[in-house]
């Protein structure tokens, strides 16, 4: 139809050239897939080639340490991700052999793989006719043909789907679902899209009824819960105290200064007077605040985190230690996988030692 050979005659015209889109492997798709989904094209390029250096083969991912994979996936957040990607490399191994597999029905069987990767992969590596569906392609959609129903509601899905899949030329369907998305990245963008030089403008619902700021509609998720982490920093000649967090919260298996959350924010007289506080490192324990509040926002929790330094009365006194973790040389901190608080503090704070 003409909404399908305009979007894909733009794309020839106006692609970027990205290195995932020379080739047909489905290895190196599904990183670059899986990558993009935590970050901008420009920030994630960087990962993109780290990954494909280090991990050339499905292989070499999946007999790679977790702790490696975390530490090179540092800074973009959603660790779970990095995790569901070891899991699949290692399905990839036993089950295939080792070959990646490019259809769609194997790639839906991965861990972490939804409809969407899966049909982006298939459909980029083996040309296979299922139709891609992110915030890109809902977006134009939504957009061009008027649709209100909420992207995120059950019949939202269901309909943009079924419509994606619709418009699908199924004799180039890899060629479409980039250029399509291409086109939600580039043109109608989420602000300022570019409506006066737009190729589809004629035939957009959205545009004709002043409607474009308001569509998609997308259903509000319920409130984030506010959390309040104290972390202390404590060091050791040129060593420092880092604690690995363990199952059942954010960052399973990240390194983190030892921390203390309260429910609520305090300052340090009241803090230092928390029985949980007060007999973490003895009576000669000085606690000082060295950084403002600062928040990071994740999905459904916003943290309010403070960094305190703790130094002794008596310097010939060694500060005691009751709380779980070890001391770290300060060379080797870069060593360890953290997220992404931690990882900017330590940045700065490095440069003041």
């Amino acid at each position: 139809m003409a909404f399908s050979n305009e979007i894909m005659a733009w794309y020839q015209r106006h692609k970027r050239d990205l290195p995932w889109r020379h080739t047909h492997d489905p290895y190196v798709i599904w990183l670059s897939e899986v990558i993009l989904q935590q970050t901008r094209v420009e920030q994630g390029l960087p990962y993109f080639y780290r990954f494909l250096e280090h991990y050339p083969t499905a292989t070499d991912f999946a007999n790679a340490p977790e702790d490696e994979i975390l530490l090179h996936w540092q800074g973009l957040g959603y660790y779970s991700r990095a995790r569901n990607m070891h899991a699949a490399a290692k399905a990839v191994v036993a089950e295939h052999g080792g070959v990646f597999p490019s259809r769609y029905d194997a790639l839906i069987k991965l861990k972490g793989i939804g409809e969407y990767t899966a049909a982006a992969i298939a459909s980029f590596s083996a040309n296979e006719a299922r139709a891609v569906v992110d915030g890109n392609v809902f977006r134009v959609l939504a957009r061009y043909f008027g649709i209100d129903e909420p992207i995120n509601s059950v019949k939202g899905k269901k309909l943009f789907l079924e419509l994606a899949q619709s418009l699908l030329d199924e004799t180039q369907p890899g060629l479409y679902n980039q250029a399509v998305m291409e086109f939600g990245a580039l043109q109608c963008r989420p602000k300022n899209p570019q409506c006066a030089n737009c190729v589809i403008r004629l035939g957009c619902r959205a545009f004709h009824a002043g409607d474009v700021e308001r569509l998609p509609v997308k259903i509000k998720g319920k409130a984030s819960r506010n959390r309040y982490f104290n972390y202390f920093v404590v060091m050791e000649d040129n060593r420092m105290l880092m604690h690995k967090r363990g199952k059942g919260d954010i960052w399973e298996n990240l390194y983190e200064l030892p921390l203390v959350e309260t429910v609520h924010a305090m300052d340090i007289a009241e803090l230092a007077v928390q029985e949980e506080v007060a007999g973490l490192f003895g009576e000669q324990a000085v606690l000082q605040a060295i950084s403002g509040t600062v928040k990071h926002v994740l999905s459904h929790q916003n943290l309010f985190a403070r960094f305190i330094l703790v130094s002794r009365r008596d310097t010939s006194i060694a500060i005691e230690k009751k709380i779980s973790g070890n001391y770290v040389f300060l060379k080797d901190l870069n060593t360890l996988a953290k997220p992404k608080l931690i990882f900017s503090f330590l940045e700065n704070f490095m440069v003041k030692l």
